[in-house]
């Protein structure tokens, strides 16, 4: 009865434990739960006082299927701030969170047989989506050592006359990891004279905690014409559950591809959260960001420490997002059956990194208070002590 596309498909590892989770706390258990990627700070007040206003004065409506031009341009304005990158309106999409981003790019460019290189550890959804769309992965491994980014060797080696596109996430989900400036132009010097597209998955570029971030595209002319710029409000401004991602190309002939994709699956996403967005977008929220930010990092230093303090684990600590990846490979092999295991018995709930394509980890979200942290940290290290 089903299509062949939908069975090979994987249910997201991330969102089923984090599911499971909630489950076994709704059931009384004592569940910490360290699975999420989602902030656990409230969307900014000046965001919901905006989607407030949209509901009284009615703005209830279809809009453009691309957005509304007030968010456009509240994105236009921010690339060019921010980044530093200027895009015409018609170069810009709004879309329902960044993974639907992702699919209307993936479903317009990638065609039966077509490569995509894909570094690991990755976001669990960017292979699960090539295979859908009948390209094939072509995987990267990198780790600890190489503070899991890729090389420009070792994309020269990966690249074939089938390659189609290279999908880059800075800053990291699972890792945190973060390119710089210099990092990017030398893996842009391997693609030039290639036709291979760029897709930078930015959402966490608020969120990053050493130095400058550099947005891909921003780097040359060559980087800017390949890339399709991926981004959204989801983290930086915790507007998770609002989805809004959007994308941006120099490749017109892509936005329209995609447009008239979403024309005939969603339309424009939600009119309210279009407007809400632009307080997202414009700098008003910039100060809960700048809290936010605060938190994170003390967070994060905290669970670092804690966790290299654990015979048997490190980890790198990350330049952005809310993550850390963490390496059992002294204790366990096995990242589902060490998962799987810590949940039953400390009811403490990670990611494994086979989830990411990297076995040996596992994925801890700092997203929580800091009480949450201690004791989560507390309970993983009993559970490792019983097995060593």
């Amino acid at each position: 009865m089903l299509t062949n596309r939908v069975n090979t498909l994987s249910e997201s590892i991330t969102m089923a434990i984090t599911a499971l989770a909630q489950e076994l706390k709704a059931e009384g258990k004592d569940i910490l739960s360290f699975s999420a990627g989602e902030p656990d700070f409230d969307t900014p007040q000046v965001i919901k006082d905006a989607a407030i206003k949209a509901i009284e004065e009615g703005f209830t409506k279809y809009t453009a299927v691309d957005g509304i031009v007030e968010v456009r341009q509240a994105i236009a304005d921010k690339l060019k701030r921010d980044n530093n990158l200027e895009y015409r309106l018609d170069q810009i999409i709004t879309n329902n969170g960044a993974k639907h981003s992702l699919f209307n790019l993936f479903s317009a460019t990638i065609d039966h047989g077509d490569e995509v290189i894909i570094p690991a550890p990755y976001w669990v959804t960017y292979p699960e989506l090539v295979k859908y769309c009948g390209g094939n992965v072509v995987e990267i491994h990198t780790d600890d050592t190489s503070g899991f980014k890729i090389t420009p060797q070792q994309l020269r080696n990966a690249i074939t006359p089938r390659t189609k596109m290279l999908v880059l996430t800075t800053p990291s989900n699972p890792t945190g990891a973060v390119y710089t400036k210099e990092e990017l132009l030398a893996l842009g010097d391997v693609l030039k004279g290639t036709d291979i597209i760029i897709a930078s998955d930015e959402m966490y570029e608020k969120l990053t905690y050493n130095g400058v971030f550099t947005s891909v595209a921003s780097v040359s002319d060559d980087m800017f014409e390949r890339t399709v710029t991926i981004n959204g409000l989801s983290k930086s401004v915790a507007m998770t559950g609002w989805r809004f991602g959007y994308m941006a190309a120099a490749n017109t002939t892509l936005i329209k591809a995609t447009k008239k994709l979403q024309s005939q699956s969603t339309s424009n996403i939600s009119s309210i959260t279009q407007k809400a967005s632009i307080a997202g977008l414009d700098g008003s929220a910039d100060a809960d960001i700048t809290l936010m930010k605060e938190a994170f990092i003390a967070r994060r230093n905290e669970a670092a420490k804690l966790f290299n303090a654990i015979d048997g684990l490190s980890v790198v600590v990350p330049d952005g997002a809310f993550y850390l990846f963490v390496n059992i490979k002294e204790v366990s092999n096995d990242s589902m059956e060490f998962s799987k295991a810590l949940l039953a018995q400390e009811n403490v709930a990670v990611v494994p990194g086979v989830a990411f394509g990297s076995e040996g980890y596992f994925r801890f979200s700092f997203a929580t208070d800091i009480e949450s942290i201690h004791q989560g940290i507390k309970r993983i290290e009993r559970f490792v002590n019983s097995r060593v």
